[in-house]
């Protein structure tokens, strides 16, 4: 076998090896990601909640209550409200911190904002049945979900689900210039 032959062969194998390891690093880190909208282990999973499906297990949709969750009491009932449930170490979750805290700021008395990281508390997950991190869950001023989005989800688009679905919202703000 000339020479040339041999160097593709152990290039070929060096790189499967090291595409195997990169694809075994990635499961790793999304079973990580999954784990945290598991609940404790003294509590049964929920439907809504339950270990990821094996390869051979068809994906079900999951059946969501049709009972919203209850708003807390220091929710003022007039303002729609927007949940997000993420963790710390989601990076969409993170991509998602300064859109929600900027929403947050800027349309206080348009909509509430509540985010949820599920690396501290993993309630949320269960009481609003969270399978995929993160989730943004729209609520009406009563407490009904309105609308699920599971993924990150962009300020434009939050505003414009917003008004689609008939809250009021003030201007956008001027952008405020830097000099």
């Amino acid at each position: 076998m000339s020479r040339s032959i041999r160097l593709a062969l152990v290039g070929a194998v060096v790189l499967l090896g090291l595409l195997a390891f990169l694809l075994r690093r990635g499961a790793e880190r999304d079973a990580d990601d999954r784990s945290a909208v598991r609940p404790a282990a003294s509590e049964p999973a929920p439907a809504s909640i339950a270990a990821p499906p094996s390869a051979a297990t068809p994906i079900a949709p999951v059946a969501r209550s049709p009972e919203p969750a209850p708003v807390p009491a220091s929710t003022p009932a007039s303002l729609p409200r927007l949940v997000d449930v993420g963790a710390g170490t989601c990076i969409p979750c993170k991509m998602m911190a300064p859109i929600l805290e900027e929403l947050g700021r800027e349309y206080a008395g348009a909509f509430k904002v509540d985010v949820y990281d599920l690396r501290q508390d993993r309630a949320p997950a269960t009481q609003y049945g969270v399978r995929v991190i993160p989730t943004q869950i729209f609520f009406d001023a009563s407490g009904r979900e309105l609308f699920r989005h599971e993924g990150f989800y962009a300020k434009e688009d939050i505003l414009a689900k917003w008004r689609e679905l008939g809250v009021a919202l003030p201007p956008q703000p001027a952008p405020t210039s830097r000099g």
